[in-house]
């Protein structure tokens, strides 16, 4: 006598079935759609674009009328050429610091550890120079 499963147990063990694959599919795709998108490269704006854009933003938040937006853009640009003026004299101070630092943190590693801190210094070089630093 053969023990043949009833339709009812086919039909608990097809959801059981459909319900462990549907959680692990909704698992992987959870997973993979949380890394794209916390993991993508945020988009980087050039200077010029993250001044447009505060300046829209200002517009829309203060309800600037069109001859105030014309005056606030040429203080600001004023402003922006006076910050230029104080980074061409402190941006090779802030560079001479930063050398002198990373010198001395050479000095205590080991001969092991310097070739990491190499890696690490590349890595953060390029963060700074992708956000316009």
């Amino acid at each position: 006598m053969t023990t043949e499963p009833t339709i009812r147990q086919k039909a608990t063990l097809w959801l059981a079935i459909v319900f462990v694959l549907g959680a692990a599919l909704g698992g992987v795709l959870g997973y993979a759609f949380a890394h794209r998108s916390y993991a993508a490269e945020p988009a980087v704006l050039s200077a010029d674009a993250r001044r447009a854009q505060r300046r829209e933003k200002l517009t829309h938040d203060v309800g600037l009328s069109s001859v105030q937006q014309e005056q606030v853009a040429k203080i600001l640009d004023q402003a922006q050429g006076e910050y230029q003026a104080v980074h061409k004299v402190t941006d090779p101070q802030i560079e001479a610091v930063r050398q002198k630092t990373r010198d001395k943190i050479r000095a205590v590693l080991t001969d092991d550890q310097k070739p990491k801190f190499e890696e690490f210094l590349r890595q953060l070089d390029e963060e700074r120079k992708r956000n316009g630093h």
